[in-house]
């Protein structure tokens, strides 16, 4: 007998133990529920997040639709079945998104002094359930433009909630992770202004994910990181990226050597420069598992041509179409995939531009005669005379966009804290331009789908993706798409600075004054665009006055301008 009790232990020990499943709890309102998703049970955010996880996890999703975060709230998540539940879970790792019912003015404005408090309460009441938990803590999903209470308070409420959110994670030791900045540039995905569909759900699912495992999807960079490529001379810069959270990343320029740690967010950044300029290096950056190299890189000037038709208008086009190969003066091309001509678009044109997939890939290359003939012309003959003024390699990036009105290109937040009321029904908005409008309802065939015009929308398309590439400045060509409404444009303007200034940092910024044409509002907003030259430190304008034709908008005599803007840089010519 005591030799089959041995025997038997002996097998029992033999069996393999299987670990126990880690348990996720998804704690949150009816965005974390899944409402208005068809099929919540396979495509809520927790659910997407269980099979990105794995057999190795139990996610469990304890959302309740219309549940405030606030205990004197409308309807308190911890007062409900599903906070119980919760707790009864005892997950080991808690994600929490609330605060987005707190935005109702039954809510904030009553009690929101009590936010932060009861936060940390419920922290700590889901910790007690699980003292071992780990806690991520999300900045609340965006509103889109279409809601219902857009200018009647929500946003500010947004804001100051989205700072509490903030300060609730630094005060109970939890990890923030963001809800807001994957979905703001995609209001496609909020149907009904709130709530994701399940593409949009699949994106928080990603960003749990990535937050739980570090799984950023390794090494990546800008596309505007090529062989090829221009970096500014003469000035500290950053080159930034992501990789998995924890990963060594190592940045050689040169016979320079810099070195970053991916943060928990995946991001990772190194401080280079300054350097001379020079006609071509290597830039290498690497990580254990994955090593990038870009050849030929030029150190130099290196300018953003941006705006509308007048930017985009070709070399080719011009009275002067006739180029200069040059290996030192650069182009990045990026041109769009349709063009807003009056027709309507095809459904392949449509779902591309809601996915913000407007522009051609495009990448960096020495200037020859074909692609300098489809280059923007301005650009072009601004870059030639720098180069031969300064003997300095040069990068131009032009990403302009006919027809393209000056909030198209404007972040959605800055707009939101100072211009509103452009945002909602944009297609049916008097303070957008009338062409405007029509255009985009050719393209669009009267469907009420994304459009390059819309407030925003080219910030997102267009500059996003640089992902704060280190320009040296801008040359910004537009107005015609504004000039209906001078009041309009002298609140765009100032905040289209500001934006961009947000993001790359505070350079120079130079535009160019429309040019004479026989229409009767010109005059006026020509006025208005001498008047903005002071409004911000750094500002510089062309004129182009005696340049243009009574009845053409798009004169073919962009030489002159090209050199002007260059004077400009050459002179230091700024308010």
């Amino acid at each position: 007998m005591k030799r089959l009790l041995v025997l038997a232990l002996a097998l029992l020990l033999a069996i393999p133990t299987f670990a126990q499943k880690i348990k996720v709890a998804c704690v949150g309102d009816s965005i974390t529920y899944g409402m208005t998703i068809t099929d919540r049970e396979h495509d809520s955010y927790p659910a997407q997040l269980q099979a990105l996880l794995g057999d190795g996890y139990e996610v469990g999703n304890f959302g309740k639709s219309g549940a405030t975060l606030l205990r004197r709230g409308h309807r308190p998540y911890m007062q409900q079945a599903e906070y119980q539940q919760a707790l009864a879970f005892a997950g080991d790792i808690v994600v929490i998104h609330l605060g987005i019912n707190d935005t109702d003015p039954r809510d904030w404005p009553v009690c929101g002094i009590d936010f932060v408090k009861d936060y940390l309460a419920l922290v700590e009441s889901l910790r007690e359930a699980n003292p071992q938990a780990q806690f991520y803590i999300a900045r609340m999903t965006p509103l889109g433009a279409s809601h219902y209470r857009l200018l009647t308070g929500n946003i500010p409420y947004h804001r100051h909630i989205q700072h509490a959110i903030e300060t609730v994670a630094r005060e109970s030791g939890a990890r923030l992770i963001d809800f807001y900045e994957p979905l703001i540039a995609r209001p496609d995905l909020l149907p009904d202004a709130v709530h994701p569909n399940a593409e949009g759900a699949g994106i928080l699912a990603r960003t749990v994910y990535s937050a739980i495992t570090g799984d950023f999807g390794g090494l990546q960079l800008s596309p505007y990181y090529s062989d090829n490529m221009v970096l500014p001379r003469d000035k500290r810069f950053a080159i930034a990226g992501t990789a998995d959270a924890g990963e060594k990343v190592t940045v050689r320029l040169g016979r320079k050597k810099y070195t970053a740690t991916a943060g928990a967010d995946g991001r990772w950044c190194v401080q280079a420069g300054p350097f001379k300029a020079t006609e071509s290096t290597t830039l290498r950056i690497g990580t254990r598992s994955r090593k990038l190299s870009f050849r030929n890189v030029a150190i130099g000037e290196l300018w953003l041509c941006s705006g509308q038709s007048n930017m985009e208008f070709e070399l080719r086009q011009c009275n002067d179409p006739e180029g200069t190969p040059d290996a030192g003066l650069r182009l990045f091309d990026s041109k769009c995939r349709w063009r807003t001509d009056a027709v309507a678009w095809p459904a392949e044109a449509l779902d591309a531009t809601d996915r913000l997939a407007h522009f051609q890939e495009a990448s960096w290359s020495a200037a020859t005669a074909e692609n300098e003939a489809v280059f923007s012309a301005v650009g072009y003959w601004f870059g030639k005379t720098l180069r031969d003024s300064l003997g300095v390699p040069v990068g131009l990036i032009c990403n302009a966009v006919g027809g393209s009105p000056v909030e198209a290109w404007i972040d959605r937040t800055t707009l939101e804290d100072g211009f509103p009321e452009i945002l909602p029904n944009w297609w049916q908005n008097g303070l957008v331009m009338p062409w405007v409008r029509q255009r985009a309802a050719q393209n669009l065939s009267g469907a009420n789908r994304r459009h390059p015009y819309q407030p925003a929308y080219l910030f997102d398309a267009a500059i996003r993706p640089m992902d704060h590439f280190p320009i040296t400045g801008v040359l910004w060509y537009q107005g015609e798409s504004n000039a209906h409404d001078v009041a309009v444009f002298e609140r765009l303007f100032p905040l289209l600075v500001d934006s961009w200034r947000g993001f790359f940092g505070d350079v120079p910024f130079y535009y160019a004054q429309l040019s004479y044409m026989e229409r009767p509002l010109w005059p006026e907003f020509r006025a208005a665009q001498e008047r903005l030259v002071t409004c911000r430190p750094g500002l510089g304008m062309v004129v182009t006055f005696d340049l243009g034709m009574a009845y053409e908008v798009h004169y073919p005599n962009k030489k002159p301008v090209g050199e002007r803007f260059a004077r400009l840089v050459l002179g230091g010519n700024t308010n």
